[in-house]
C-alpha cells in the first residue's frame, strides 16, 4: 500500500525535462522549472476553475464566455477605428470637411457592420456597449454624442432603454463586470 505513494512522491520530487517542456495546445509553456535560493522548483500555470452550485450558473458562464468571445473583436474594432478617425479629423481644416469625412466613415461602417450587430442577442449588444466603454474609455452615449451630436445620441439612448440597454453604461472590471474582465484576460493569452 506504500508504494504507489512512494512512487507519487518519486514523480513530484524528481523535475522532469519532459514536463518542463510542456506546452499547451496553443503551443505556449504550461510547466517550466524555476530556481529559488538554489532550489529547482516546477511551477504548472492553471487555468482557473469555476464551481458552481447550480447547473443553469455553470451554462450561464458558459454563455458569457461565448458572448465575450463573439463581441470582444468587434470593440477591439471599434477602437481602433476611432483612433483612426481622431487622426484623420485632425488633418482637415474645416468643420464641413470633417462633417464629410464622418458621414462616409458611418456609411461604411454601417455597410460592414450592420449585418453582424442585427444578428446579436440583446446580451451581447449590452455586453459590447460595455467593452466599447472598456476599449475606449469613454461610453457608448459620450461616443454617439461627440461624433454625431446629442439629439442623435438622446434617440439611441431612448432607443436602447426600450429594450432595456443603457448607452451610458461603463465598465467596472472590479464590480459587476469582474467575471467578463477575467474572461478577456484569459481571450487575450490564448486560452479561449
Amino acid at each position: 500500500m506504500k508504494r504507489p505513494l512512494l512512487y507519487i512522491l518519486i514523480i513530484l520530487a524528481l523535475p522532469s525535462a519532459a514536463l518542463a517542456q510542456r506546452k499547451d495546445r496553443h503551443g505556449k509553456y504550461i510547466a517550466r522549472l524555476s530556481v529559488e535560493g538554489g532550489d529547482t522548483i516546477q511551477v504548472i500555470d492553471l487555468l482557473p476553475v469555476y464551481k458552481f452550485k447550480r447547473p443553469i450558473d455553470a451554462r450561464r458562464h458558459e454563455k458569457l464566455i461565448r458572448n465575450v468571445k463573439l463581441v470582444y473583436p468587434i470593440a477591439r474594432e471599434a477602437r481602433r477605428r476611432l483612433e483612426q478617425m481622431e487622426e484623420e479629423m485632425l488633418s482637415f481644416p474645416t468643420p464641413k470637411e470633417q462633417r464629410e469625412y464622418m458621414r462616409r466613415m458611418e456609411k461604411e461602417i454601417k455597410e460592414e457592420y450592420e449585418p453582424v450587430l442585427r444578428k446579436m442577442t440583446l446580451s451581447q449588444g449590452k455586453i459590447l456597449i460595455k467593452l466599447i466603454d472598456r476599449e475606449t474609455s469613454n461610453t457608448s452615449y459620450e461616443l454617439v454624442k461627440e461624433l454625431r451630436g446629442g439629439f442623435r445620441a438622446v434617440f439611441w439612448q431612448g432607443i436602447a432603454r426600450i429594450f432595456g440597454a443603457n448607452l451610458k453604461d461603463g465598465y467596472d472590471k472590479d464590480g459587476e463586470d469582474r467575471l467578463i474582465e477575467q474572461i478577456i484576460l484569459l481571450y487575450e493569452a490564448g486560452y479561449f
